[in-house]
């Protein structure tokens, strides 16, 4: 039994050391300088003894990266995200490019060398061993001082027979249980299908009856259409009877105010009889009037002459009595 003082808690490995405040530093060592380039200087910031040196353009240097920054954040917020992967399953980046390119993380860079002086190779290090420190003493072991084998098998044989043993036993009873879950498996699957037989055989009869009533709901619907399609026709049949039952007689009557209907020998004594009468009395009125006429005209002539005899006889006669 162990009391601790304090709670146990993992013991931090550092696997590097902590560097030094880069302000309280004094550089000695070049591989600690900021000013020092390392690596490929291509895409590199170079940070130069005056913009170092002014604190203004330092401050602008970092608003401008902090908007950068946010305008970056900014469009990656807006971008449409893929939905994240299902369980079991992960995304892979894919190239949806016309041509594709080879992506690598590997900035190019070139090797170069130079020759050294050869120095001398360094002499392998010998093997550290402990210094010795004790009495060396030994001891005689015979045969059956540690191990009996009779002895040692019987728990292990013991324990190899009664898993065997159990193993076969609940072999056994699986093999029972198995039995009674396909009994009742089989007496499941009967029941379920009468029922799903009875089931088959209620919704048949509802199929039924459903179709039958729909049946004699369309059937009474066609009585009732023939019924009022029926007392339509009686009502526009009387209707049209009494409407018509002063309208033939007008009807007639304006007609026969027109001369549609009419009696053949008048209409053929108005038609054919009198115009040619009245024909006639105007040709015998048109004699008439030319002989009175000629009758007017001789009786003129007659007596313009007789009044020219009667004037030259009575210049005869006044010239007689004047001589």
């Amino acid at each position: 039994m162990y009391t601790y003082s304090s709670h146990p808690k993992p013991v931090e490995i550092r696997k590097y050391r902590d560097l030094p405040d880069p302000s309280q530093l004094q550089y000695g060592n070049i591989m600690y300088d900021r000013r020092v380039v390392r690596g490929n200087l291509n895409g590199q910031q170079v940070i130069s003894k005056n913009n170092h040196s002014d604190p203004g353009m330092q401050q602008r240097q970092q608003a401008y990266r902090r908007r950068a920054i946010a305008r970056k954040q900014a469009k990656d917020q807006l971008k449409t995200k893929t939905p994240e992967a299902i369980q079991g399953r992960q995304h892979v980046d894919v190239q949806t490019d016309s041509f594709l390119e080879e992506l690598s993380n590997i900035i190019q860079v070139s090797e170069m060398d130079c020759q050294t002086d050869d120095f001398l190779d360094k002499p392998s290090t010998p093997l550290f061993v402990p210094a010795k420190s004790g009495v060396d003493v030994e001891t005689q072991i015979e045969e059956g001082d540690l191990f009996d084998f009779d002895l040692e098998v019987q728990p292990v044989l013991e324990v190899l027979v009664g898993k065997t043993i159990e193993q076969s036993l609940l072999e056994v009873m699986e093999e029972e249980e198995l039995a009674c879950l396909r009994t009742q498996q089989r007496v499941f699957q009967e029941l379920r299908n009468n029922e799903l037989a009875e089931v088959q055989r209620l919704e048949e009869q509802e199929r039924r009856y459903r179709e039958e009533k729909e049946r004699r709901v369309a059937q009474q619907k066609e009585v009732l259409k023939k019924e009022e399609e029926t007392a339509e026709k009686i009502a526009a049949r009387v209707f049209s009877h009494q409407y018509l039952a002063g309208l033939l007689p007008a009807v007639f009557t304006a007609l026969r105010n027109h001369g549609y209907f009419y009696d053949p020998v008048e209409k053929d004594i108005s038609v054919n009889f009198l115009p040619w009468l009245i024909a006639e009395v105007n040709n015998q009125l048109d004699k008439r009037y030319a002989a009175r006429e000629v009758l007017d005209n001789i009786i003129y002539e007659v007596t313009q002459k007789r009044l020219l005899e009667f004037t030259h006889l009575m210049s005869g006669q006044n010239s007689c009595c004047d001589s």
